[in-house]
């Protein structure tokens, strides 16, 4: 495992100037925790107002997070829930991280579930300022049974945190580990990725969702040495997404699913470079794959331009077929550019439709009748709001003009 960790420093040190680009991870599942329940209306509509007037919650968030909680609720008190953590110290931004990271905490017993936790911890000499630095970045320790389990978890967050403040810092967790437990396994694979340099919020997802990934030993080391000899960068979310899915998949699918890219006209290089920028695309199954060539074909693409997308943008291959479609007919159609164009900027099949596409779309229509060209896709869709405004609207010294398109673009 030392070669391995060495490896990868090496490897960070010859990609230093070509870092690829941070992308979403997702990774799923929750430590063992109490049983949740759940509040009566009355409850509900004053810890909506709480999130909204206390937290600074927009209301459609705090009503979001309510009901992530309340669908699987039976009975709690979720009030009593952010009482507890204000009586222990948590302000208001401390308990607004936590909801937020973890709403299922207001479903939690504050009696007997939460308050034996904050209890034991100080009862560990722990000051309250660190106590709700580590519980606002990890509150899924707070849900846990058992003082063993809260107490190691808790210790090696803020072994993580230490280390990050200070290169000096040894963390007490590097002690031998007995083998076999599922938790055992996750703290000393998670101490590997820490060498490895995984970041900080990267590690604390895998540590809190108690994912199989990172809870076996040989399944991990082999999974771990082939994410790293195919060149993804540690330091990236992308590298922890690579692993979920190579520990995930047989390398009988693996061969199964390049084989299948192949025989749709891609290199069986092509595949692993479009891998290191999407690597759950070796995780689309046949069924979908397929549903996306047939769909593009259908929109009369050859299929050379199909690989031509998809090797720029293999996000592409995870739309629906209806996305693809309804942007499609009004990239050619409505707006008059050629599947040339939309071939050119696949990355505009993963804009907003109603967002994005349209309302850009309007304004460069406006300008076309007043005698202006058509610009590329990209040009128009690719930069943020604030360059295409500055590109397309407020350049113009017609005020009456500027009002007009900035009426167009934000649809009043």
């Amino acid at each position: 495992m030392y070669s391995l960790i060495l490896h990868g420093r090496r490897l960070i040190e010859f990609q230093k100037w070509h870092p690829w680009p941070n992308v979403l991870s997702s990774l799923s599942n929750t430590f063992s925790s109490a049983s949740p329940a759940s509040d009566d209306q009355k409850g509900n509509t004053f810890t909506v107002a709480y999130l909204v007037d206390s937290l600074g919650f927009t209301t459609k968030l705090a009503e979001s997070i309510w009901k992530k909680v309340t669908s699987e609720a039976n009975k709690g008190d979720p009030d009593s829930v952010l009482n507890l953590l204000k009586s222990h110290g948590f302000r208001d931004s401390h308990i607004s991280t936590i909801i937020t990271n973890y709403p299922r905490l207001l479903v939690l017993d504050a009696e007997k579930s939460l308050s034996p936790n904050l209890s034991f911890l100080h009862s560990r000499g722990a000051p309250t300022s660190e106590i709700t630095e580590i519980l606002s970045k990890v509150p899924k320790i707070l849900g846990m049974k058992g003082d063993k389990a809260v107490g190691r978890y808790y210790d090696f967050v803020k072994d993580i945190i230490e280390a990050d403040k200070s290169s000096n810092y040894k963390m007490s967790c590097l002690s031998p580990l007995p083998e076999g437990s599922r938790q055992d396994n996750i703290i000393r694979n998670v101490l590997v990725l820490r060498r490895l340099g995984v970041p900080q919020k990267l590690l604390f997802s895998l540590l809190v969702s108690c994912s199989h990934i990172v809870s076996g030993k040989e399944r991990f080391e082999e999974s771990l040495k082939k994410v790293v000899e195919m060149g993804f960068d540690p330091r990236t979310s992308r590298f922890v997404e690579a692993l979920r899915i190579v520990y995930q998949i047989s390398d009988k699918t693996i061969e199964d699913k390049v084989n299948l890219y192949e025989r749709l006209g891609f290199a069986m290089e092509d595949v692993w470079e479009m891998f290191k920028k999407y690597p759950f695309l070796l995780a689309i199954s046949e069924k979908n794959i397929f549903k996306s060539f047939e769909t593009f074909m259908r929109l009369a693409f050859t299929r050379d331009e199909f690989v031509r997308m998809v090797k720029h943008c293999p996000q592409t291959l995870g739309l629906s077929s209806e996305l693809v479609k309804k942007k499609t007919e009004f990239l050619v159609n409505n707006m008059i550019w050629t599947r040339e164009d939309v071939v050119a900027n696949p990355a505009a099949f993963g804009y907003s439709l109603e967002k994005r596409i349209v309302p850009r779309a309007n304004v460069i229509k406006a300008l076309m009748l007043k005698g202006s060209g058509i610009p590329s896709v990209g040009y128009v869709l690719v930069c943020t709001d604030e360059v295409f405004l500055n590109r397309y609207v407020r350049k113009h010294e017609d005020k009456e003009l500027v009002a007009e398109l900035m009426a167009i673009f934000t649809g009043e």
